[in-house]
């Protein structure tokens, strides 16, 4: 058990940061410019093979402790807000973005956000949202059908953006955006220009764009405007649905019903901002993350085949002659696919780090840590450590089927240890609020496409193992998806 508690415990091998192993520094900028910031985790992840499970970096002049260690960083999760808290270079920039909202806001204030949020996604929302969802999917259907009579390479990435927007955007603000019929609709062209930037931005020696505007700044801010432009029209548009409706006030259908209640109601504790900033903090969450595990998953089935039809067999024994999931209950039951899920979760998770500062002196694993320490934590390396998982680098989704069927005893160490390494939602009280969406979103792409299509190709234009390229979350770098149309009642490969 690693040791996990504050400066006041009695503690005799406590020692500096700055004691600790770790890569040599550059003068003044540190370790900042030996990797490339879209490599960021994977360079970090290969210095804790050469410097252990917590080793010391430098980012400027600022000492960070590297961990790897995933009971220290569970113990840390679960101790959020109170002792932990994000960068807060991450929430300031995300603040001058207009995206300060649930994902940023700390103490009393994600208390008050949260209890909004967490009942828009919840089961019961999910499950009265269900024919809509089934409709958005029916039209990545349709858009996938003409690419297979045309034997048409699709951008997976990009159509998966699209869905996710589209479900985001029906169940949380009660809008049908459809930009998978229309690819133009301003808020999917511009969305993608975000995260990369606020990435930027926070990992930057100086913050130049604060004195002088450079091109990339003033590209940066056009789309931004374009994005806040239509996330104000969401609000105006559900302002004149509720003064046509005043009581949606006292019984939101979505949750932009209950932002702007929130809002408008003199008690209710939330600013203009507040409001903006998580609408666009959800439509980015809700877009990136989902899409990009999803892309990951289906590029791992493609490559390992007889997991793949696993799922087509789980798959046609569920929906039977139906082309979808028929209802909420089907969707949900799938556990075939959440077993493929949950293993490319483990081995792609699109959040390799999560970048935590204490809010008090602490003791983490007997080093010292002052007050506003940053904490860089990698998620994947003891979830991929053949010292904790067995077969740790094969992508094996039974392995998730042995973790349900384990007794839950003492005996079955190793699907503790499975189920304590991986944990793409995070953990403790700020877990995920919109995991249970993201699989069953996963659910519905991954079911329709297995019980219509056969996989082709799901791969580069060169056919090279797709890069981990990190934008805020880690995407694959240049995927394409070939499908043919299945014969109906035809066994699948």
């Amino acid at each position: 058990m690693h040791n996990l508690h504050s400066t006041e415990s009695a503690v005799h091998d406590r020692r500096p940061l700055s004691s600790l192993p770790g890569p040599a520094p550059w003068p003044v900028v540190g370790n900042l410019f030996q990797f490339e910031l879209s490599a960021m985790h994977l360079q970090l992840e290969q210095w804790a093979e050469l410097h252990g499970p917590a080793y010391r970096m430098r980012l400027g002049p600022r000492d960070v402790l590297v961990l790897s260690r995933s009971e220290t960083i569970a113990a840390m999760l679960k101790d959020r807000p109170g002792k932990w808290r994000r960068m807060s270079t991450m929430a300031s920039v995300i603040r001058e973005v207009g995206g300060h909202g649930l994902f940023s806001a700390e103490g009393d204030e994600w208390r008050r956000q949260r209890r909004l949020v967490m009942s828009a996604f919840d089961p019961a929302h999910l499950k009265r949202y269900f024919a809509s969802m089934m409709r958005v999917t029916g039209r990545l259907k349709s858009r996938l059908d003409q690419a297979a009579r045309n034997a048409e390479a699709i951008d997976l990435q990009k159509l998966l953006m699209q869905y996710t927007v589209d479900v985001t955007a029906g169940l949380a603000f009660g809008i049908d955006m459809n930009t998978l019929q229309d690819a133009d609709t301003p808020i999917q062209v511009h969305l993608d220009k975000v995260l990369p930037m606020v990435m930027k931005r926070i990992f930057a020696p100086f913050p130049w764009w604060r004195y002088v505007r450079l091109p990339s700044d003033r590209s940066f801010d056009r789309h931004l405007a374009k994005v806040h432009d239509a996330i104000r029209g969401f609000i105006q548009a559900t302002r004149l649905r509720m003064v046509a409706d005043p009581d949606l006030a006292a019984h939101p259908e979505n949750l932009l019903d209950a932002l702007v209640a929130a809002r408008d109601d003199e008690g209710g504790g939330l600013t203009e901002s507040d409001l903006v900033g998580n609408v666009l903090t959800v439509l980015l969450a809700g877009e990136d993350t989902t899409a990009n595990t999803l892309a990951w998953t289906l590029h791992l089935l493609h490559t390992h085949r007889d997991a793949w039809t696993d799922l087509v067999a789980g798959v046609d024994a569920a929906l039977g002659d139906d082309e979808m999931p028929a209802n909420f209950d089907v969707a949900r039951g799938l556990d075939v696919i959440e077993d493929c899920i949950n293993e490319s979760m483990r081995v792609r998770p699109v959040a390799p780090s999560s970048l935590l500062e204490n809010n008090e002196d602490a003791v983490l694993d007997g080093i010292a840590l002052p007050r506003g320490t940053l904490v860089i934590c990698l998620m994947r390396r003891d979830s991929v450590d053949a010292r904790a998982v067995a077969d740790a680098s094969v992508f094996r989704p039974g392995r998730w089927r042995d973790v349900r069927a384990a007794p839950p005893s003492a005996a079955d160490d190793a699907a503790r240890r499975l189920l304590k390494s991986s944990t793409p939602f995070g953990a403790g009280p700020r877990m995920c609020p919109g995991r249970y969406l993201a699989l069953l979103e996963m659910k519905m792409v991954l079911s329709t496409i297995a019980r219509n299509f056969q996989l082709v190709d799901v791969g580069t234009d060169d056919g090279s193992a797709p890069a981990e390229r990190l934008a805020f979350t880690m995407f694959p770098v240049g995927l394409k998806i070939r499908l043919k149309a299945r014969t109906p009642g035809a066994a699948r490969p």
